[in-house]
């Protein structure tokens, strides 16, 4: 039986892709000190200078840093392997979430993840990996309710799923890696997913068959944002309490 599946181009994916390189060239570029000095630490990365995930710089009210860290990286390898995660996850997703959904996605769930840092921890922190956790929950998320479209293959894809979660948290527990933010991209795309992953069933003819999505559109702009107002909240318990 051929089945259509859904034809969107990645359009997402190749923007976030571009936007975290450039970004990283940019830090890059300004590691010379040729361009000036943080004024809030002694570095010359001007991009983490004024992006970075800073306890104290949020609390003070630049609080886009509970989302300027997911365009931030650390090094070659750290941008390299984020990156490589968004290209290998994030094109199936973007086809059957849509682009402006999916975009919703890699977005809470790096603020999610950020979220969970900045109230867990007090180390300053950077990287994309608190949205590829939100990606890979997601990706769990959608085979767990379209089991019937994966067939006998859906197991084996949620025990994988798991098995890198659960590796890569342990890798984690590493002095340095703020695991924190993975566990919060992990709640904040596993919500966002439960609530608005695409649920399909198969309609059409001996000739062609499609998918046809059982969930209505508006449930993706609902799970936007009870995520944003869950973990908006929670960060806004640290400014009060």
């Amino acid at each position: 039986m051929a089945v259509r599946l859904p034809q969107r181009q990645p359009f997402v994916v190749y923007l976030l892709l571009g936007l975290t390189i450039f970004v990283f060239l940019l830090q890059m570029l300004t590691e010379s000190g040729r361009f000036g000095r943080c004024p809030f630490f002694n570095e010359t990365d001007l991009p983490a200078c004024y992006g970075l995930k800073v306890n104290e710089l949020i609390l003070d009210g630049q609080w886009w840093r509970l989302i300027t860290p997911v365009f931030l990286h650390a090094s070659l390898l750290h941008i390299g392997f984020n990156m490589y995660a968004l290209y290998v996850l994030g094109p199936e997703l973007e086809r059957h979430f849509g682009h402006l959904p999916f975009l919703a996605l890699y977005l809470l769930s790096g603020f999610a993840g950020v979220v969970l840092s900045f109230l867990l921890t007090q180390s300053p922190s950077l990287g994309a990996s608190t949205a590829i956790f939100g990606l890979l929950a997601a990706q769990g998320v959608f085979v767990y309710l379209n089991q019937k479209l994966f067939g006998r293959r859906a197991q084996a894809i949620l025990r994988s799923i798991i098995n890198i979660a659960i590796i890569n948290l342990l890798i984690g527990l590493t002095p340095g890696i703020d695991n924190w933010g993975h566990v919060g991209g992990l709640f904040g795309g596993g919500l966002f997913a439960l609530l608005a992953v695409p649920v399909y069933r198969i309609e059409g003819d001996e000739l062609e068959f499609h998918l046809v999505n059982r969930r209505p559109q508006n449930r993706i702009w609902i799970a936007s944002l009870v995520v944003a107002i869950i973990f908006g909240g929670m960060a806004i318990t640290k400014f009060v309490l």
